[in-house]
């Protein structure tokens, strides 16, 4: 709290003809992570997105008879998945961790929660704005599972289970968003014109989480990024706490028990699929992690700074909020939760797979503690969400 992508074109000007943009040599496509080239001001016009290194892409990687084990768990998602909602009159809404504008007391309210914002430094804020813009790019990962075959919402308002599920999962999340940024607009100690930048680029440049299309690679995506922003939001609460602002705690921890209680359900649905299929089920976990799971916020940007993302998570490291050590911790975590070193009656290929994953954890452990080794000397960057101020990453 890595991806690859979509091209995506768009023309040089607004004034370029259709058949202009076929002929330009000079398209702007978004895509992977591996490396952005730098984008720059132009007579005050600035690109729509900044450039990115172009990847190949597989879609549709599930077999077409695999599509049908998800249509026969229909029923079973309608009550073992579902169950994980809370019905809208029983959950938290934003207002209810903010001052309240049609009373008499707003102002003093707000001016109490500004008071509290004062004893968080700019580290803290760095990390709470990327959480926050992590969180408003929802519209991004709800396309995300509306491309998985089986199990997307095929009208918008489809009525299988599957479908509902994505909606009100999307309804919950969206919570989360709305809360972050209202808080953080209050508190004014962060730029919210450059916070809303980085939104609208982030939204504007997508993701692909390498999921294929397929619901086995995308439910065990879920599973560990769910698991991710509960550690990332309940770091955070931790951390106000600490710093004596404890209604910011308390609204950082409310976000965290929800992205615990989103990861419950998603777990459960790839034990599922460990219970029926554990062959194609541990085949799609290596793969995952193979590819490396990626942060949904990989392609932030602000505008200015390209390695956006690369600073904020080096924050993030450095406050504990999340870090490598969890990147670890958690792939141990599912790795228990599934029972992958018990599955039995696998094919060859299937235990080459069950050996990969068993044996990861401990290797990215070793790794991570010889990259700790090799770390350079802390350099200083500028953050533009707060105001350009510079700190050590």
């Amino acid at each position: 709290m890595a991806l690859k992508f979509n091209p995506v074109t768009f023309p040089s000007s607004p004034s370029c003809s259709s058949s202009s943009r076929l002929r330009s040599p000079n398209r702007v496509f978004m895509a992977s992570t591996l490396h952005s080239t730098p984008t720059k001001e132009v007579d005050n016009l600035k690109k729509p997105l900044p450039l990115r290194e172009v990847h190949v892409q597989v879609s549709h990687s599930m077999p077409p008879e695999k599509i049908e084990i998800f249509k026969s768990l229909e029923d079973w998602a309608e009550c073992n998945i579902l169950v994980h909602l809370k019905p809208v009159e029983k959950c938290w809404q934003p207002q209810d961790f903010l001052p309240e504008p049609e009373s008499d007391g707003f102002f003093e309210q707000v001016k109490e929660l500004r008071e509290r914002a004062q004893g968080l430094p700019d580290e803290y804020f760095v990390v709470l704005v990327g959480d926050m813009i992590t969180e408003e790019a929802l519209p991004t990962y709800q396309t995300m599972l509306n491309t998985l075959d089986g199990v997307r919402d095929e009208t918008g308002a489809s009525p299988t289970s599957w479908a509902i599920w994505t909606r009100a999962w999307t309804a919950e999340e969206n919570r989360h968003g709305d809360l972050l940024n209202k808080y953080l607009y209050l508190s004014g100690r962060v730029d919210m014109k450059q916070i809303e930048k980085t939104i609208q680029y982030l939204i504007g440049s997508g993701m692909d989480p390498k999921t294929e299309n397929n619901p086995y690679l995308g439910f065990i995506y879920t599973s560990f990024q769910e698991r991710a922003t509960f550690i990332s939001h309940g770091n955070t609460a931790r951390l106000a706490k600490e710093h004596g602002d404890v209604k910011l705690a308390q609204i950082c921890g409310t976000i965290a028990a929800d992205e615990k209680r989103h990861e419950t359900a998603y777990t459960k649905i790839v034990e599922k699929l460990f219970e029926i299929d554990a062959d194609g089920t541990v085949l799609a976990l290596a793969d995952m992690m193979r590819k490396k799971i990626s942060m949904p916020a990989h392609l932030m940007y602000d505008g200015q700074d390209d390695k956006l993302f690369e600073h904020f998570s080096a924050i993030a490291q450095r406050l504990g909020v999340y870090t490598a050590k969890d990147y670890a911790d958690i792939l141990e975590f599912l790795v228990g939760r599934w029972n992958i070193e018990k599955l039995t009656g696998l094919s060859g290929e299937g235990r080459k797979a069950q050996d990969f994953v068993c044996g990861l954890t401990p290797r990215i452990r070793r790794l991570e503690e010889r990259a700790q080794g090799r770390a350079k000397q802390a350099s200083t960057v500028p953050f533009t969400w707060i105001f350009g101020r510079e700190l050590n990453v």
